[in-house]
């Protein structure tokens, strides 16, 4: 019998290693999320020389999330789930400074046999910002992982939930979702949508439009026409948020998307932003 050798890749880690690989995940998501992704990894690693507060229940579970994600090893994957933790510590940090307290209700507690529901939840964020190729969404996937931490009226069930639905949704489409979520503080164009436009780009902005209608997200409903009837033509004005939509504009934090994805979302179906 051969006598077992050990390598270095043995050897049990150590608290510190792991500080130091989630760490360095979390500063990994600088591509996407900028300088602050350094200021966000003191935040969770080293409060002490932090420049901004956010609790200490969730930074432990960030602690947690990015040091399981600290060995992924295709790096734009990478890049994206530091990011996505980067921005939930920017959004987390904003929160705090403004009064919203985190939840008290055993989201950050383990039950018996299984994790905290805020740490499955934030595995579940950082799982869907690797798979976001584009990667202008990491951002509010981070959002929304601060925001359920500060929500008790949302259970774990329907954060994943919301998720699922997300997963589905381009960029264009949550530009769309966050025009028509602001529309009584900037007014969306009054001109009717072409039922059938000739150009592809506004053809696939229509049928985005479509699609979040068929989906449940915004009302009215799309109407199937018959033969020879004459529907109404639709507007952006005349789009509102259905409770399904208002859940996944208000735990994405739709409120601040940009405006000029918002603007070129409406270009792209052919129509001027009020």
């Amino acid at each position: 019998m051969q006598e077992c050798r050990r390598t270095d890749e043995d050897h049990p880690v150590t608290a510190s290693e792991e500080i130091v690989t989630g760490r360095a995940l979390v500063e990994a998501g600088s591509p996407v999320a900028g300088s602050m992704s350094r200021a966000a990894a003191t935040v969770v690693f080293e409060p002490g020389s932090a420049k901004v507060a956010v609790d200490e229940r969730f930074t432990a579970c960030l602690r947690a999330v990015a040091g399981e994600a600290a060995a992924l090893t295709v790096p734009r994957e990478r890049v994206r789930a530091g990011a996505a933790l980067a921005f939930a510590v920017e959004y987390a940090a904003t929160l705090h400074r403004t009064g919203r307290s985190v939840r008290s209700d055993g989201w950050f507690a383990a039950g018996p046999g299984s994790r905290p529901v805020a740490e499955e939840v934030a595995e579940t964020v950082v799982s869907a910002a690797r798979r976001s190729t584009d990667e202008r969404r990491v951002r509010h996937l981070g959002y929304l992982l601060a925001e359920a931490a500060v929500s008790p009226d949302l259970d774990g069930h329907l954060v994943a939930r919301t998720l699922r639905i997300v997963e589905t949704l381009s960029w264009r489409q949550l530009a769309l979702l966050a025009g028509v979520g602001r529309r009584d503080r900037v007014p969306l164009p009054m001109a009717p949508l072409e039922d059938d436009p000739r150009t592809w780009t506004a053809w696939g902005a229509r049928e985005d439009v479509a699609d979040l209608q068929r989906a449940g997200l915004l009302d009215p409903p799309a109407l199937n026409s018959r033969p020879g009837a004459v529907l109404p033509r639709l507007r952006m004005a005349d789009l509102r948020l259905t409770r399904r939509g208002v859940l996944v504009h208000r735990l994405l934090v739709l409120e601040l998307l940009h405006d000029d994805a918002v603007a070129a979302a409406l270009a792209d179906l052919g129509l001027p932003r009020s």
